[in-house]
């Protein structure tokens, strides 16, 4: 048995900041990993491929827009890698990058499948290896989660997908039907819409992306059916089944019929832990089909710490990442302020989305009065140069129509975008700042100022 101060299972974005932290406060410290190469489901099968097809989707759609004689378009002999291009090269460049940094640090890398044998204890099973066993003082929990695969949808990854092997198609499909309103299913649903691909939205809620204020998701579904897609909200499922010969059809309870080449079923993800035998170290899932920590982001058992997707929402690389150096200043007694409230929310959508602070459901709730300031992009210059026109920003204040409670902006760059909202919420700057402060021209920063031009103008005398 050899030991370690410190043991990391997974090496996602949670893992990848928990093994550093460790080795930057001087620890013996090993990364456990199952996979080959380094980065877990974000890198090679979730954020990474996803967004690399966003971009070219994203290039496709401006083409149509802005050259109306472009008579062209994706056909389905249209082969998926090609949409995806140079994602080798951005994988293999991640993958150095992120090796680089870990050997730089002294962390040890060890691949292979690791189970619990009791909570100090591992077994690491190797490829063509002995099993090994690592003792540790300190645990840390961080390999992701996987696609929930519900009982009554029979996804086979050939006709019937997930959100993990969605990319996996060979060729682009004529239609596409996708289950779910959350923020995978609307990303992959614009995506595909955005390809030209004719895609149906179905979901039980009665708008996508419902933790969003409403306009923002009612701008989503706008821009969504104004590229061609089709949105079915409310609607409840009866059945789910590939015909055996080139179509997946849908039957929902109201009657309707829908048929498609290809189905995603995104219906959320639970925590990926299958082989951990997590009992062994006396632990279980919630409810939810996650790992239950406290605030310090350890579990039930003393010594066990969780991070990342696995222990459920916000689900986000960024949040993952800061949540992974935490709990390894946690489990090493080293202090730590809590996690801030203000965590920016990136919705790789077309077009995106990006929220910060309150949205205006929770502002309203909290002040009798709150100011809101809009400013369509429709309105700015650089709206009209990049055909950025659909996009929006939002500006909520308090009632004195000073201080900031939230931002939130759906257009192109507006993961970017919520930056700048965000930087001022921190230092608690005024709304009057976006005002008094000269912005590039043009830039769509400039939204700030239109909007909180509209927040001044409405404070009371």
């Amino acid at each position: 048995m050899t030991h370690r101060d410190v043991l990391v299972i997974g090496s996602g974005p949670a893992g990848q900041k928990a093994a550093l932290q460790a080795a930057r406060e001087g620890k013996k410290v090993a990364l456990i990993e199952r996979d080959r190469v380094l980065g877990g489901a974000c890198v090679h099968r979730g954020t990474i491929p996803s967004k690399t097809l966003r971009e070219n989707a994203q290039h496709i759609r401006n083409l149509r827009k802005n050259a109306s004689q472009l008579n062209w378009e994706l056909s389905e002999d249209t082969e998926m890698h090609t949409l995806i291009t140079r994602l080798d090269q951005v994988l293999t460049a991640h993958d150095r990058y992120m090796r680089e940094q870990i050997e730089r640090e002294g962390v040890e890398v060890l691949h292979g499948r690791a189970r619990f044998i009791s909570p100090r204890t591992l077994e690491l099973i190797r490829v063509r290896g002995e099993p090994e066993t690592l003792s540790a003082d300190q645990i840390i929990i961080a390999t992701g989660s996987i696609p929930r695969h519900p009982p009554d949808i029979p996804i086979d990854h050939e006709n019937i997908f997930d959100s993990d092997s969605i990319l996996s198609m060979i060729y682009l499909p004529r239609s596409l039907i996708v289950l779910g309103g959350g923020v995978i299913a609307s990303e992959y649903a614009s995506i595909f819409q955005a390809l030209g691909v004719k895609v149906t939205m179905i979901d039980r809620y009665p708008m996508p992306l419902g933790f969003l204020d409403g306009d923002l998701s009612q701008a989503f579904v706008q821009t969504f059916e104004a590229m061609g897609g089709s949105w079915l909200g409310s609607t409840e499922l009866d059945s789910v089944a590939y015909d055996g010969i080139s179509e997946v059809i849908v039957r929902c309870k109201d009657g309707l019929s829908v048929r498609a080449q290809k189905l995603l079923c995104a219906a959320g993800r639970v925590a990926n832990v299958k082989d951990l035998a997590l009992e062994n170290a006396g632990l279980a899932l919630n409810e939810n089909g996650q790992i239950s920590v406290d605030a310090r982001l350890q579990t039930s058992v003393p010594g066990i710490f969780a991070a990342g997707d696995v222990i459920g929402p916000p689900a986000l690389a960024s949040t993952s990442m800061e949540q992974g150096r935490r709990a390894t200043l946690n489990a090493l007694g080293l202090s730590t302020k809590e996690l801030p409230d203000m965590i920016p929310m990136g919705i790789y959508g077309v077009p995106e989305l990006a929220s910060i602070g309150l949205t205006e459901r929770q502002a309203r709730a909290a002040y009798p009065n709150v100011l809101i300031g809009r400013a369509p992009f429709a309105e700015i210059a650089r709206g009209h140069i990049s055909g950025n026109e659909e996009g929006m920003l939002k500006l909520i204040s308090d009632p004195s129509g000073r201080a900031i409670l939230g931002v939130h902006i759906i257009g192109e760059n507006a993961t970017e975008l919520v930056h700048v909202g965000q930087m001022a919420m921190m230092a608690e700057l005024p709304v009057d700042t976006f005002v008094e402060n000269i912005f590039n021209f043009p830039t769509l920063a400039e939204a700030y100022r239109l909007a909180a031009m509209e927040i001044i103008s409405k404070r009371p005398t």
